[in-house]
């Protein structure tokens, strides 16, 4: 076996990557201070760039399943955040919904799909 890395991120994605960082950064930040407006106002671009590096992705399994994961995980953060800032706190707990399919997402792939890609490798080799 090769001692490269199976996926190398294109340095244009990786800008994206580190851009979504940023924006992720600020929303938090935003949170923890009580920065209500800018913490809203986050919320869209932190989400629209994590569907962007998705749909990037998407061709890569092993990335699309982390990626999906990890949008739904903001997308649940993100909502949290919001019935925190409008007084809902009793509104959190369907921020489950949201982390559960981050999480099936990342049991599809360790369970199902990355058995039958080392499987696949091993035929071939």
């Amino acid at each position: 076996m090769s001692n490269e890395p199976m996926y190398s991120i294109p340095e244009k994605f990786r800008k994206i990557e580190n851009l979504h960082i940023v924006f992720w950064l600020i929303k938090d930040m935003s949170w923890a201070m009580l920065w209500k407006p800018l913490g809203i106002f986050m919320i869209l671009p932190t989400v629209s760039v994590a569907l962007l590096i998705t749909w990037q992705t998407r061709h890569l399994k092993a990335e699309l399943y982390h990626n999906l994961a990890v949008t739904f995980w903001i997308f649940a953060n993100c909502y949290w955040m919001a019935t925190e800032f409008l007084n809902r706190d009793e509104l959190r707990y369907y921020t489950i919904i949201p982390f559960g399919i981050g999480l099936v997402f990342i049991a599809i792939y360790y369970l199902f799909i990355l058995p039958k890609e080392k499987k696949a490798a091993k035929l071939e080799a």
